[in-house]
């Protein structure tokens, strides 16, 4: 499981951005963050994913400090996908995802190769992976981003805003698939999109302020958030 506990984190300038976060992620489950823009949620998804360190607190998988994790360790257990999607420009489609299983898992090229192509079809993406990132939609690249990221089979993989880029049916059909690959991947989602985070997401917790202020089922969050 993994468990964050009294997490506190400021900003260089000493604004406080998190503050005595806790709570818990259990496997098999969609979990939303939800909140305004800068009440911390994002900031959240990145102490988890070691991308920035807290002051004070404890982020524990399967009771072991992330920060005691090995690199490898560390991101074959927790995937991070941002808005800003990090694809290599001069890599194709196929080599975008091909080169943290090869660098990461040490599969071979056809091995890799092969469950990239299967996890591209799944998100109904396999006819675009002779391409390279500027000859595809902003849609497109976003689930190449996620597919890149599930190749590494992460028990948790973090998502902000998956949906920002995505039309309404790709948005429906991506809920589906997350909820279908939930047993073998948890998700922790940040989205302001209310009606996927209630079709998609089995829990949420509400972050105001950089504090957690209600966690629970999604319809009571999603009422929390209306008021």
């Amino acid at each position: 499981m993994l468990e964050i506990k009294n997490v506190r984190y400021l900003y260089p300038d000493g604004t406080r951005a998190l503050e005595d976060i806790s709570i818990n992620f259990p496997r098999e489950h969609i979990l939303a963050l939800l909140g305004r823009s800068g009440s911390g949620k994002t900031t959240l998804l990145k102490c988890i994913g070691r991308f920035l360190k807290v002051e004070r607190g404890k982020i524990l998988l399967g009771g072991r400090s992330v920060y005691d994790l090995s690199e490898i360790d560390l991101r074959r257990s927790i995937g991070i996908v941002f808005q800003d999607l990090y694809l290599f420009p001069h890599l194709r489609v196929i080599d975008n995802m091909t080169l943290a299983p090869r660098l990461v898992m040490g599969e071979d090229s056809k091995q890799a190769k092969d469950t990239a192509m299967v996890t591209l079809k799944k998100l109904g993406i396999d006819d675009i992976w002779d391409k390279y990132p500027s000859q595809i939609s902003g849609g497109q690249a976003q689930r190449v981003a996620i597919a890149r990221a599930l190749v590494l089979r992460p028990k948790y993989l973090l998502l902000d805003e998956p949906t920002s880029a995505l039309d309404v049916d790709t948005t429906d059909e991506f809920g589906r698939w997350l909820v279908r690959l939930k047993e073998e991947t948890t998700f922790i989602i940040v989205s302001h999109d209310v009606l996927f985070c209630e079709k998609t997401a089995t829990s949420g917790a509400l972050i105001e302020e950089g504090r957690i202020v209600s966690r629970g089922s999604i319809d009571n969050i999603l009422k929390k958030t209306k008021r």
